[in-house]
C-alpha cells in the first residue's frame, strides 16, 4: 500500500487520520469534568461533528472548533445551528491561538499530541486544557511535563463511537 502524502504544515504526519469521536453520554461527562464556565471561550481541536462542541455551547461556552475534515466541519456548522460556535476549517498546526483568557476541551487526533501538549504548556493566555488521549500518551505526557499535566479519568474504548485500538485518558494540562 502506497503511503499517503503529508499534508502542508504536517511534513511527519500521513494525511489519513483515526477519527474516534465520544460517545455523547461520554462527551458530556469529559464538559462535566471540566472546569468550563459560562461565557468563556473555549478550543475544540479535532472538533469532528460536534461531540465536545455541542456540550460545551449548550453549557454556554463561546466555542471555537477547528476541524480540517470538510464533511465534519459542514456537518457541525449546521447542527451547531444558533449556538455560539465558530467552525474553523484549519490543520491544528496552523491554528492561531487566542489573544485573550482562553481554555481547550478536546479529543484531538492522536497523532501529533506531544507536540501539541508542548504549544499548550507555553500559550500565554490558556487557562486550562482537558484533552482526551491515548493511555501510553498520557502517562508519557504525564512523565514529561510534571506539575504541568496531570492524568484524569480513564475512558474505555466503548467510550467512543468508533473505538480506538486501545484505553484513554483525559489529562489536565495547567
Amino acid at each position: 500500500m502506497a503511503a499517503a502524502k503529508p499534508r502542508r504544515g504536517a511534513a511527519s504526519r500521513p494525511r489519513g487520520w483515526g477519527w474516534h469521536p465520544l460517545t455523547p453520554e461520554w462527551a458530556e461527562a469529559v464538559v462535566a469534568g471540566s472546569p468550563v464556565r459560562p461565557g468563556e471561550v473555549v478550543v475544540d481541536l479535532g472538533a469532528g461533528d460536534g461531540a465536545l462542541t455541542l456540550p460545551l455551547a449548550r453549557a454556554g461556552c463561546r466555542v471555537l472548533a477547528v476541524e480540517l475534515h470538510p464533511h465534519r466541519a459542514a456537518v457541525l456548522r449546521h447542527r451547531a445551528g444558533q449556538l455560539s460556535v465558530s467552525v474553523l476549517e484549519v490543520d491544528i498546526e496552523e491554528f492561531r491561538w487566542p489573544g485573550h483568557p482562553f481554555r481547550v476541551v478536546a479529543n484531538p487526533p492522536y497523532a501529533g499530541i506531544n507536540a501539541l501538549v508542548g504549544t499548550l504548556t507555553r500559550l500565554r493566555w490558556l487557562r486550562s486544557a482537558d484533552l482526551v488521549v491515548a493511555e501510553g500518551a498520557a502517562r508519557g505526557l504525564a512523565r514529561r511535563h510534571p506539575g504541568r499535566v496531570r492524568l484524569g479519568e480513564r475512558l474505555p474504548r466503548a467510550a467512543f463511537r468508533n473505538p480506538p485500538p486501545d484505553t484513554a485518558r483525559v489529562v489536565h494540562v495547567r
